[in-house]
C-alpha cells in the first residue's frame, strides 16, 4: 500500500459548500490519514543500521538491535492489526530484516491485507466464537515457541479484547460470549469489563507475556481508550495487570450481573487462592518486556487541527 494514500470524500463538491466546510473536511481528512496504520507506524517506526527504532505517543523511544535476536516473532489482535503488521513487516524489510513468524487475529478477513510470514486469522467482534478462540490459541501457542533470543513484538489494536479470546478452564466458549454479551449490557466502565474478561482468559491480563518470557517482549499498542491505560487497551496481554479476581467478581454483583456458573466458580476459586493471579508489576513475566503507544486519539486531533486548507 502507497505510503502517501489519500483520504477522499463521496460527494466532496457538494459538501463543502463554503469555505468552513471545506476546511472541516481537509481536517476530517487529516485525522483519519494520520491513524491509517501505515502512516501511523511509518511516524514512529524506523530500522536504522539493524537497529528498531520505536517512538511512544508521549515521546518514549525504544531501541532494539535486531541482529541480537534469533528471530522476530509478530503476534496480534485487534480490527486494525493486520494492516498494522503488514506496516511493520515494510518498515523491517526497508531496513533489510524479515518476520520469521508471524500470528494475528482480525475480523473480515478478505478485507484485511497479506503479509509474508504471518498468518491472518479470524476472530470475532464484539462477541467471541469458536473459531476466534481457536485462533488466540494459536496466537498463544506461538507465544509458548519464542525461545530466550526471540524478539516478540505484540500489536494491540481496538477491539483486541474480543478477538483475542482463550476461555481459561472451566469457561466454556458459550459461556464465555454469554458472559461478554451480558458485561456489554450492564452499563459497566470497560475497565471492569475488562477486569472481568482478564481473569476468565488464558491469554489476556499479562498472560500472553507470561506465555512468551524469557524472550523480549515489545508490545506497540494502538489505544481506543481515553488516557491509553496500556492494561484496559484489549484487557493488556502484554502488560501487568492491577486488577484482582475480587475486582472482577465484585463487577457482578455492582451491577446485578446473572452469569454462567462456570465464571462465577474461576472467579471465586481466584479469590480463595486456588488459582494464581494475573501477573502484576514485577512479575518475571516483565522482566524483558516494553509497551509503547504508537497512536491514539490526539495522534488524529493533533493531524486534524494542524491541517492546511486545500485551498491556501
Amino acid at each position: 500500500m502507497s505510503d502517501d494514500r489519500r483520504v477522499t470524500f463521496r460527494d466532496r463538491d457538494r459538501l463543502a459548500r463554503t469555505p468552513a466546510h471545506e476546511t472541516a473536511l481537509d481536517c476530517l481528512a487529516a485525522g483519519i490519514e494520520a491513524a491509517l496504520p501505515e502512516r501511523l507506524i511509518r511516524d514512529v517506526v524506523s530500522v536504522q543500521d539493524g537497529t528498531l527504532w520505536i517512538e511512544d505517543a508521549d515521546g518514549g523511544v525504544g531501541e532494539y538491535d535486531l541482529d541480537a535476536y534469533d528471530r522476530v516473532v509478530l503476534l496480534g489482535a485487534g480490527k486494525a492489526t493486520a494492516e498494522v503488521a503488514a506496516a511493520l513487516a515494510g518498515v523491517l524489510k526497508n531496513g533489510s530484516h524479515e518476520i520469521s513468524e508471524g500470528v494475528v487475529v482480525t475480523e473480515d478477513l478478505e478485507t484485511r491485507p497479506s503479509t509474508a510470514g504471518v498468518e491472518v486469522l479470524p476472530g470475532d467482534h464484539p462477541l467471541p466464537s469458536e473459531r476466534g478462540v481457536e485462533s488466540a490459541r494459536r496466537v498463544l501457542d506461538a507465544a509458548e515457541r519464542a525461545a530466550p533470543d526471540d524478539l516478540v513484538l505484540a500489536v494491540i489494536t481496538g477491539g483486541g479484547s474480543a478477538l483475542l479470546a482463550a476461555p481459561a478452564d472451566p469457561i466454556s466458549v458459550d459461556d464465555l460470549r454469554a458472559l461478554t454479551s451480558e458485561l456489554l449490557a450492564s452499563g459497566a466502565s470497560i475497565d471492569e469489563i475488562n477486569a472481568v474478561r482478564k481473569h476468565c482468559s488464558a491469554v489476556k491480563g499479562g498472560q500472553l507475556a507470561r506465555a512468551a518470557a524469557p524472550a523480549t517482549t515489545v508490545t506497540l499498542a494502538v489505544s481506543d481508550v481515553i488516557g491509553d491505560p496500556l492494561d484496559v487497551i484489549a484487557s493488556g496481554p502484554t502488560v501487568p495487570d492491577p486488577s484482582t479476581y475480587a475486582d472482577a467478581l465484585a463487577v457482578f454483583d455492582r451491577y446485578d450481573l446473572d452469569v454462567p456458573a462456570s465464571v462465577r466458580e474461576r472467579l471465586s476459586a481466584g479469590v480463595n487462592e486456588e488459582l494464581p493471579e494475573t501477573p502484576t508489576a514485577g512479575d518475571p513475566a516483565f522482566d524483558r518486556s516494553a509497551a509503547f503507544v504508537v497512536g491514539n486519539g490526539r495522534t488524529a486531533l493533533d493531524a486534524a487541527a494542524s491541517a492546511r486548507p486545500t485551498g491556501g
